[in-house]
């Protein structure tokens, strides 16, 4: 092969993903023919492994991914690549649901790779989380977390968001980062200090020998800020949010009118 492979790097809801959740065909098969042009393909999202495993599948990939934002890294199909997962201290974490208390948040949730406590039951999250048939549990996550955790979710009122993020900045900046979800979920997501995306695919790329300027990646959202920073081609989808649009160096279409297949087969001329 003459050309220099490129890693793409692809994020899933909002992206790859239609709003239906599904790949489309379009991108299916321009997919395969960056992989057959001798390309990498892998995923990078905020999702746990269990629920993208089925589109890990789905593109026939056999590359590491990345997932929650970076805070697990592993290869499904090779024991032997290594498991990155970095953790919150579970001290930490009692205290910020001691203070999420307090503001009367809907729920609260914590995940261990694919475990996920819930502190209350939720029939609308249960929805959320069920793909992928994790281990559930449900009861006070003060009692029963017995490790440290991957990720914390807090479901709040709108209202509220910004009171607990302004808490999160003010008391635990120097080991946690935060995020709110896209609407409708008024959910703030935390993981470690320093912890995103661009780290966990920067594992991925080293593995491959990579550079920045070889890597192409797609998102929408701000958990892909540092994602599209990193890459030499930071492409924002046309659905992405406005901040995302003025740190990519590139743009695409949206989500639901294949932006991915149509950057791909241009950029890669495949």
């Amino acid at each position: 092969m003459e050309t220099k492979p490129y890693l793409i790097a692809l994020d899933l809801d909002g992206t790859l993903l239609k709003d239906d959740k599904t790949i489309s065909a379009y991108s299916l098969e321009i997919i395969k023919k960056a992989k057959e042009a001798g390309h990498i393909v892998c995923i990078s999202t905020g999702r746990p492994y269990r629920s993208s495993s089925l589109y890990y599948r789905q593109m026939n990939l056999d590359t590491p991914i990345v997932n929650f934002n970076g805070a697990f890294v592993h290869h499904p199909k090779d024991k032997n690549w290594g498991t990155f997962h970095t953790t919150l201290d579970l001290e930490i974490v009692k205290e910020i649901i001691d203070k999420a208390e307090k503001h009367h948040v809907h729920n609260i949730l914590a995940e261990v790779k694919d475990r996920v406590y819930f502190h209350q039951h939720d029939e609308r999250l249960l929805d959320v989380f069920s793909m992928g048939d994790p281990e559930m549990t449900v009861g006070d996550l003060r009692e029963n977390l017995g490790e440290d955790v991957t990720s914390i979710l807090i479901h709040s009122d709108e209202k509220n968001v910004d009171k607990i993020r302004a808490y999160l900045s003010d008391v635990h900046a120097e080991v946690v980062e935060h995020r709110r979800w896209a609407a409708p979920w008024h959910v703030i997501e935390i993981i470690k200090k320093g912890i995103n995306k661009a780290v966990g695919l920067k594992k991925i790329a080293d593995h491959y020998n990579i550079p920045a300027e070889r890597i192409i990646a797609f998102g929408d959202e701000d958990n892909d800020l540092e994602m599209l920073e990193f890459a030499g081609q930071g492409v924002a989808m046309g659905n992405a949010i406005d901040k995302l649009k003025s740190v990519a160096n590139k743009q695409t279409k949206t989500n639901e009118e294949d932006g991915i297949a149509v950057y791909l087969k241009e950029a890669l001329s495949l």
